[in-house]
């Protein structure tokens, strides 16, 4: 009984690095979901009525010295919604005008000024509080520290539409 509680301690002494390590890289791989770049997302105006266009308004932070790259990619994906309609749910750089800025020959986005996406609001939209959830897949790097990152941060916010039908008795009246 001793001998086998021995050589189970041991056996059980060489699977905890490896079960240590498996869990550490779990914890990394999901930390991994929203990367470096943080966005402040919002809709204007934040009341809408059916019919009516808006606009997603993202504002893009990194940390100092790091730098979004427009090779190989930059996007600006939205989970569609029957009750609002864009041009695409799927926008590229080049769709956003992004201003590209060079430094020592490389190329970077000039994120200073928010980003803004129009959309209209579905005219057999139902009142109430709605979520529109979008990501951002983008390829940072740093310069000082010489790596770059394919990564992808999610967003999400929040408006409201209110019943069109009031708006009509008070144009008629």
């Amino acid at each position: 009984m001793l001998l086998a509680r021995k050589n189970g301690g041991v056996a059980l002494r060489k699977f905890v690095p490896l079960f240590l390590l498996i869990f550490y890289c779990s914890l990394w791989i999901c930390s991994q979901d929203d990367g470096v770049l943080k966005i402040e997302a919002s809709v204007r105006p934040e009341i809408l009525s059916g019919n009516q266009d808006g606009k997603i308004v993202l504002k893009l932070s990194l940390p100092e010295g790091i730098n979004i790259v427009p090779q190989p990619f930059f996007s600006v994906e939205f989970v569609p919604r029957k009750d609002i309609v864009f041009a695409k749910t799927i926008l590229a750089a080049s769709d956003l005008d992004l201003e590209i800025l060079k430094e020592n020959g490389k190329e970077y986005f000039n994120l200073d000024k928010p980003i803004e996406i129009p959309f209209k609001v579905s005219g057999e939209a139902e009142r109430g509080k709605y979520r529109l959830e979008g990501k951002i897949k983008y390829f940072a790097c740093s310069k000082e520290e010489g790596w770059c990152l394919k990564s992808t941060s999610k967003f999400f916010l929040s408006f409201s539409i209110r019943d069109t039908s009031v708006e009509k008795k008070l144009s008629i009246s």
